[in-house]
């Protein structure tokens, strides 16, 4: 039987194995301080102090996550984050599409220059001293609409959905549908949202972790600990070194506290990562086709 396929040359085999060990190299350079702080945050605090942990767990032990579903701050935090995330998504999206739809369209006289307008945003802005005022002058300073408001639009994500839009909806089915007496809202929400699906997966995601790992805008707007994000909660445990006293329970020396400390950081790095791993491989198989084509045609 033929084959169409090329035999491979020496220099093409020599080529493949360097790729292969090249990738390989940068593989376990990326995976291993990922298993480090999984593997720490099952160990012992004196196996972490002491320097044992390596590859796997030494001591195995639940004291780390233990300690962080003691501390109500932890709780506090989750709660907050998920409604920021949750809520903050919704409208990131719906701001988003608003936004892309009627500049995609042919028929929307002056889109260029709200483009261009929209590009410059991207480009130049006020700086952090102008939104801090404005957002005081709103009156969203400490509350829950500082965290969702400043941020409800994103200039980039606008751009990729707009061009989707462009590329994947044909100009045809909307003269078609003006045709048969449907407006221009219902074109959006019955045909254009259904055929959509990849590009808002994509744009849902990127909002949801930029909103999950938010933790900036917490520091400057935020002076409550009820809202505070748990980024901002995980950032005075790795930076500023705080661990409330109820989560060390019987723990009484500062050796102990110590331990508990370097513990929780790890415990705390695994669980507020855990939610967006677990909800990546969802959306995943959009991923790769909403932001191409989103991004590459037109």
């Amino acid at each position: 039987m033929e084959t169409n396929a090329m035999k491979e040359s020496g220099g093409d085999r020599v080529f493949t194995i360097v790729n292969y060990v090249l990738l390989t190299f940068v593989l376990l350079i990326i995976l291993y301080p990922l298993i480090y702080v999984v593997s720490a945050s099952f160990s012992s605090t004196y196996a972490i102090m002491s320097g044992k942990v390596w590859l796997w767990p030494v001591e195995p032990s639940l004291d780390g996550y233990k300690a962080v579903f003691k501390n109500k701050n932890v709780l506090i935090g989750f709660k907050n984050t998920f409604l920021y995330t949750g809520i903050g998504t919704l409208l990131n999206v719906a701001m988003t599409i608003l936004a892309a739809y009627p500049l995609s369209r042919r028929d929307f006289r002056f889109r260029g220059a709200f483009m261009l307008m929209l590009v410059f945003t991207m480009m130049f802005n006020g700086g952090l001293i102008p939104n801090y005022l404005i957002v005081k002058e709103l009156g969203m300073i400490d509350t829950f609409w500082s965290m969702i408001i400043p941020t409800a639009l994103t200039a980039w994500n606008v751009i990729i959905m707009r061009t989707y839009f462009q590329t994947t909806i044909p100009h045809e089915i909307l003269e078609a549908s003006q045709i048969d007496g449907c407006n221009d809202f219902r074109f959006l929400w019955r045909i254009v949202l259904p055929l959509s699906g990849p590009i808002l997966a994509v744009i849902a995601l990127f909002y949801a972790v930029g909103h999950w790992n938010q933790y900036f805008n917490a520091m400057i707007y935020l002076k409550s600990p009820d809202l505070y994000p748990l980024q901002l909660i995980l950032r005075d445990i790795l930076i500023q070194n705080e661990v409330n006293i109820d989560m060390i329970g019987d723990a009484k020396t500062a050796a102990a506290r110590q331990g508990l400390r370097e513990l929780l950081k790890y415990s705390l790095i695994v669980v507020s990562s855990l939610p967006l791993i677990i909800v990546y491989p969802f959306v995943q198989k959009f991923f790769v086709k909403g932001v191409m084509i989103g991004s590459l045609k037109g």
